[in-house]
């Protein structure tokens, strides 16, 4: 099924909170503006958040590193898949390389035949 879904900018954590609590089956992608391979995948996760069922959002997420600590997120950039609030799948950045589309969509195929 595809949408018109747009990538939802998330701008502080009570607004996460709150997309946590009544948001199922989404994506996040926690990104940094500064890095390279983040500004590069953004691209590729605006991109492929119109071709899913599920809602994309993102976070520029080294401005909250207790965030950070909280989801393990070592490597920008990294793609969580949230599962009524909890996170279920992750793809987390190649340190030195990012990620990929090809990664990406994978990710939407294993999350929309699984959930």
């Amino acid at each position: 099924m595809k949408t018109t879904n747009t990538c939802i900018l998330i701008n502080t954590e009570q607004e996460l909170a709150d997309i946590l609590k009544t948001k199922d089956n989404i994506f996040i992608l926690f990104y940094a503006p500064w890095c390279p391979f983040s500004q590069r995948f953004l691209l590729v996760f605006e991109k492929c958040s119109r071709e899913t069922s599920r809602q994309c959002y993102r976070m520029m997420i080294d401005e909250f590193p207790e965030l950070c600590d909280k989801y393990n997120i070592e490597v920008y950039p990294t793609v969580l898949f949230f599962d009524k609030g909890k996170p279920v799948k992750r793809l987390d950045g190649g340190h030195g390389i990012g990620l990929s589309e090809q990664q990406f969509r994978e990710l939407i195929r294993v999350c929309e035949h699984t959930l």
